[in-house]
């Protein structure tokens, strides 16, 4: 989702753009990454590539979000560093913060305290990440940066059952009970967590500009400064698809973080805003779901 969005966004601003999905090429597999870096010879680079999944899939597969990411960024840092790539912009997660971080969350609050521990594995491989890029800014005077965007979504997002974020799962559960004429959904939780969402637009906006502006050691923040319940979200949602059931909360406690919502002043203070609301980034994103996902 973001590798797409960003290929469009940085070759509209001029850029030649080089990408490889997971697909393409075995992320984890580090001879084949240096192989290809070094075939490239990139002047920049932005790692988006990670295994991602909602706090379900999070819950049940921890080693593989673990282990996977660690071995993905590090083979993509390293070998960005043997090809000499001048520029590396590193991909974070709002979920890297503590669970109970002041709000909104400032890029100081990194390593502050606890993380929410349904999701900490992936947490802990992208703070891993982040400490990488410094170290390779401090070790070798290398102007890489790291970008930590709240909760992202848009076209190209994985709509799966059990491993889609909670937007993505919500436009397909209740997509899925619109069609069957469902008279109530039961979903996870209990509604009450708030969230920041971003659209995937925006964000691609937000990278080009860092790539061009931002040279420092912590990690920025890149939120829309919206945020919502899982409540509130879930009934958008169904307005969007057209679901007119009830939505009941409450099945079970797995609620994740209380609330997330970024401070982004520095970059707002770079020139950038984000531009797509999220009920306009609901129907988007759901109008790219029907073209391309049908009833899956």
């Amino acid at each position: 989702m973001v590798g797409s969005e960003l290929a469009r966004e940085a070759g509209g601003a001029g850029f030649k753009v080089e990408g490889k999905s997971s697909q393409e090429l075995d992320f984890t597999d580090r001879k084949a990454v240096f192989l290809e870096l070094s075939s490239l010879k990139p002047e920049y680079l932005v790692i988006a590539a990670a295994k991602v999944g909602g706090i379900r899939a999070n819950s049940n597969y921890p080693v593989d979000f673990l282990s996977s990411n660690l071995q993905i960024q590090t083979n993509l840092l390293d070998a960005a560093h043997k090809a000499n790539v001048r520029r590396v912009l590193f991909l974070g997660s709002s979920c890297i913060y503590p669970k109970y971080a002041t709000q909104p969350i400032i890029e100081e609050s990194l390593l502050s305290g606890a993380l929410e521990p349904s999701n900490s594995h992936y947490a802990i491989a992208k703070i891993a990440g982040v400490k990488l890029v410094e170290a390779y800014r401090k070790q070798h005077n290398r102007q890489w940066i790291s970008a930590m965007p709240s909760n992202l979504y848009g076209p190209g997002d994985n709509f799966d059952s059990e491993l889609a974020h909670v937007l993505p799962a919500l436009i397909h559960k209740l997509h899925l009970a619109n069609l069957e004429g469902a008279q109530s959904v039961q979903l996870w939780g209990d509604g009450t967590p708030m969230r920041e969402f971003l659209h995937v637009s925006d964000l691609a906006k937000a990278l080009v500009l860092l790539l061009m502006n931002y040279d420092e050691n912590p990690p920025i923040n890149v939120g829309s400064g919206e945020e919502v319940t899982i409540k509130t979200l879930a009934e958008m949602v169904a307005r969007t698809v057209g679901y007119s059931g009830a939505i009941n909360f409450g099945a079970n406690s797995l609620n994740g973080t209380p609330r997330k919502i970024l401070e982004s002043s520095k970059i707002r203070n770079l020139g950038w805003q984000p531009s797509i609301s999220l009920a306009k980034g609901l129907e988007h994103t759901y109008n790219w779901y029907l073209e391309n996902l049908k009833e899956r």
